[in-house]
């Protein structure tokens, strides 16, 4: 399985994710320019955290026009692994392939902690590993975390099973409903606040963030690979 991992200006959590792939998960990664136009021989993309282009305006929405967006909505579109934490998920909300928004944090502080999450839906192809309402410990890190949907919006995403993962006992960002990971309608595109990347080895915390990429690549033989 080949991961790309794509690098905005200001990413951060780009060597992060590069590091819980290779060297953790064990499978192959590249890091892919933001200016790049071309995808094609990867099986799942990455959208790092950080600060894409100095989140001068809203988080994300530069990085929207960045040129590799035409390629990833299109490697989307074929149904492929998309993970976007953070920034990533911002990014993801402003391309427009998750909905949503994103908006300062409810006590317009940076948050940065481990968060208790609960695991909504494990029938993903992110969370396959975990169990229905199991509680998670991953770190969060961000000033502009605090997701929001209308109501019509909420709805749809409770009526079909969209929201993946939420936060348990406070919520550190005011989130609208909990959420703290949601995916698109056809399971292949998620967005989580949380660093899953950053919890992959007991030496620096915990590993329950492993298990995503543990279940992307058990997607991925089943469904995609060479075991379809």
């Amino acid at each position: 399985m080949k991961f790309a991992v794509i690098q905005f200006p200001g990413s951060n959590c780009d060597t992060d994710m590069f590091h819980a792939i290779r060297d953790i998960l064990g499978e192959e990664v590249a890091f892919v320019s933001s200016d790049a136009s071309d995808l094609s021989g990867y099986d799942a993309v990455m959208v790092p955290g950080g600060f894409s282009f100095g989140d001068y305006l809203r988080s994300g929405a530069i990085a929207r026009f960045a040129p590799i967006m035409t390629a990833l909505k299109a490697f989307a579109d074929s149904g492929k692994l998309v993970l976007g934490t953070c920034n990533g998920f911002q990014i993801l909300c402003e391309a427009g392939l998750l909905p949503g928004a994103f908006l300062r944090n409810r006590d317009l502080h940076f948050v940065c902690k481990y968060q208790a999450l609960k695991v909504e839906n494990n029938q993903t192809a992110f969370t396959s590993r975990y169990q229905a309402g199991e509680e998670i410990s991953l770190p969060i890190a961000h000033g502009e975390g605090n997701y929001y949907c209308d109501p019509e919006t909420l709805e749809e995403l409770r009526a079909k099973h969209q929201i993946v993962f939420s936060y348990a006992g406070d919520n550190p960002n005011g989130s609208t409903a909990n959420i703290a990971g949601i995916c698109n309608q056809a399971g292949n595109v998620i967005g989580l606040m949380p660093h899953p990347e950053r919890a992959v080895e007991a030496l620096i915390g915990g590993i329950d963030g492993l298990r995503v990429f543990e279940s992307m690549r058990d997607t991925y033989e089943k469904n995609l690979g060479g075991q379809a």
